[in-house]
């Protein structure tokens, strides 16, 4: 614990889980580590959990970096701690109380929640809860496996909680790049030209007198198994790969690339892994997920650096990969979201961004958080922050879902994320739409013909021409009264066919 915490009054501070939960009370806001579960407090929220469920009247307002563990988000849904939610979620005991109105969740762009905090648009940050490998001598944090809004809750909150996590390697210390952006009217620009460039310190500045709680863990990530690459996202990988050796060819792209981005989860994950068997050597990543697919692309020699907010490793390779993490101690960073996701740094790296929808309409608007319309998923996460700024916008979908009783490509989507104007390229396992320069008209029939499923194409054909034929108006063709037909269909009779 010496090496972990490195101050000698710091240390009349330590206490059980169960004593730190105290300092929480009634209606307080409090922000937390963690971003794709990786790096969030674990001991504290079980232990502000069982407060509620041994009777107390405690809700909490919780902000995050984005998706953290079921000891946070899970226990604080399932307990009724958690009142309302900021900015981004995956936890299904979450997602079920704000499907049921339990919980109120306001869906964010990921870059906007920092500037949010420090503008005071949330109010008071009463505690900032937050998961460290050390705290220094001077009372600096040290993060573990992600930064995400860390440096912001801890700039703004009245007292600091910090859990020191055992079982996250010490080893971690010197990969984190803290930088924070100044408010307008004195913001000044971003000194980020490349994607390995260090512009801040390796720990969270923090006022020892704020720290009020320090809590000894061992709980490691409960990080989410990625599944095996299937066949259909080997053909979306390989659609996207040709598609990219082709921009290379009509030199809109050079031989390396430019730094990719990539989103979250299996096919995101299968996607950017079918890199390690392409031509395409000294690739980058400037993305806000470091994932097993971007290890495998630094394993493979394909990757030489990698920038993220936060490194997350399924279960099964979690403890390889921090007995053996000096091997990628000089090949990534960990930055605050602020950074990895920001518009000026994205815009000026000529980013590739990579991301998955939940479907796409025939004029190329993407719905990557609502099912039917109404039923949060998850959340946008970062990829708003990503699509409206990158060199090249992508989005890659499976063309069905549920066994075939959805089409991913519909006539209207139900739930708009990403409109047209900042929509590049859609690929699915059945080929890829080229969309740019294209007029609504042309991407429809792009669309249709090169990405939706053979099932669904003929009907697609068939509401176009019938929406052409009867809207008074042509230049986005639609009937409606049937724009959401495929939608209610499905919601009656189980399947869109």
């Amino acid at each position: 614990m010496e090496n972990r915490l490195r101050n000698e009054e710091l240390k009349k501070r330590i206490m059980e889980a169960s004593e730190a939960a105290k300092f929480f009370k009634k209606g307080m806001t409090v922000g937390t580590s963690g971003f794709t579960p990786a790096g969030y407090p674990k001991a504290v929220p079980l232990a502000i959990a069982e407060r509620k469920e041994n009777g107390e009247d405690l809700e909490l307002t919780i902000i995050t970096g984005a998706s953290v563990g079921d000891e946070l988000d899970g226990a604080l849904a399932r307990s009724g701690v958690l009142k309302r939610r900021y900015p981004y979620q995956t936890n299904k005991d979450s997602r079920n109380g704000i499907n049921d109105s339990k919980i109120e969740y306001a869906d964010m762009h990921l870059s906007h929640t920092p500037q949010w905090v420090k503008y005071g648009f949330f109010g008071n940050i009463d505690i900032a809860l937050v998961e460290a490998v050390a705290i220094r001598e001077d009372g600096g944090i040290i993060p573990s496996t992600s930064v995400g809004n860390s440096n912001v809750f801890i700039e703004k909150a009245d007292k600091v909680i910090v859990e020191i996590n055992t079982s996250q390697p010490l080893s971690l210390e010197g990969i984190h790049d803290i930088y924070s952006p100044k408010n307008p009217p004195n913001r000044e620009p971003i000194p980020i030209t490349q994607t390995e460039e260090k512009i801040g310190t390796g720990y969270i500045p923090c006022d020892l007198e704020k720290i009020v709680a320090i809590v000894i863990t061992d709980k490691k990530d409960r990080t989410r198994p990625v599944a095996p690459i299937d066949d259909t996202s080997k053909k979306i990988s390989g659609n996207l790969i040709n598609f990219l050796k082709k921009e290379v060819e009509e030199n809109r792209l050079p031989k390396d690339l430019l730094p990719l981005q990539s989103g979250v989860g299996s096919v995101a994950n299968a996607v950017l892994g079918g890199l390690v068997d392409s031509d395409f050597e000294n690739l980058k990543i400037y993305s806000e997920v470091i994932q097993d697919s971007a290890l495998d692309l630094l394993d493979s020699g394909k990757v030489v650096f990698a920038s993220g907010t936060s490194l997350t490793v399924s279960p099964d390779r979690l403890d390889d990969f921090y007995q053996n993490f000096n091997k990628y101690r000089d090949k990534v960073i960990l930055r605050p979201q602020e950074i990895s996701n920001n518009p000026e740094v994205i815009r000026r790296l000529g980013i590739i961004a990579m991301n998955t929808a939940i479907e796409v309409d025939i004029y190329g608007n993407v719905n990557s958080t609502n099912i039917m319309g109404s039923r949060m998923m998850n959340g946008i996460g970062g990829s708003g922050d990503f699509t409206r700024n990158a060199y090249l916008s992508i989005f890659t979908t499976e063309s069905i879902a549920k066994n075939g009783d959805i089409s991913s490509i519909v006539p209207m989507v139900s739930h708009h994320d990403h409109t047209e104007h900042d929509v590049h390229v859609i690929v699915t396992e059945q080929g890829v739409a080229d969309l740019r320069g294209l007029s609504p008209r042309e991407r429809a029939k792009v669309i249709i013909e090169n990405c939706a499923h053979p099932d669904y194409k003929e009907k697609l054909h068939e509401y176009y021409n019938e929406a052409f034929d009867t809207c008074k108006h042509k230049h986005t063709p639609h009937c409606i009264e049937k724009s959401l037909s495929w939608h209610a269909k499905f919601l009656k009779e189980g399947s869109m066919k």
